[in-house]
């Protein structure tokens, strides 16, 4: 069984003038979200075997507000380049290469991608994730590369604690 948490990171910033897409902070109301969603999820699951972020800023950020909530050592968060995407192929070629050793894993990445995702292999159609949303999958399989039509096991969103 490999249950799969994704996250689409947190509110970001749009006010900074010249810098590019994957260097765009968190906005305040996203740092709040992030600390939100985390400890509401943290009180709900046990701590994910593995965490996986894009590169860009607002999801790293993210990724790292969650880490610290589950007491998850910062040295372990892998950061994925290809997560920096807004398909769900390069999203899904990361899942199915994760290690099979890890039972649980958390994913934090972007719009498009992780809704295409969430709606191909889950068994609820989810209409929009919300930023700093979470969705949880579960598969019945003992291998990542093997993942396929997963049940939605739940879903967190800021609005439902606010």
């Amino acid at each position: 069984m490999k249950t799969l948490y994704i996250v689409r990171h947190a509110k970001s910033s749009w006010e900074y003038e010249g810098i590019k897409d994957i260097d765009r902070p968190l906005k305040a109301r996203g740092i709040k979200d992030a600390y939100l969603i985390s400890s509401v999820l943290q009180k709900k699951i046990e701590t994910p075997s593995v965490f996986v972020s894009s590169c860009a800023n607002r999801a790293l950020h993210t990724a790292m507000i969650f880490s610290y909530t589950f007491n998850y050592p910062l040295s372990y968060l892998k950061i994925s380049k290809s997560l920096y995407s807004f398909s769900d192929g390069y999203l899904i070629k990361t899942i199915k290469a994760l290690d099979d050793g890890f039972d649980s894993a958390i994913i934090f990445s972007h719009d498009h991608g992780i809704n295409d995702f969430v709606n191909k292999f889950g068994n609820k159609h989810i209409d929009h994730v919300p930023t700093c949303g979470v969705i949880a999958l579960e598969f019945k399989t003992n291998n990542w590369k093997d993942i396929k039509n997963g049940k939605t096991l739940f879903t967190e969103f800021p609005k439902y604690h606010k």
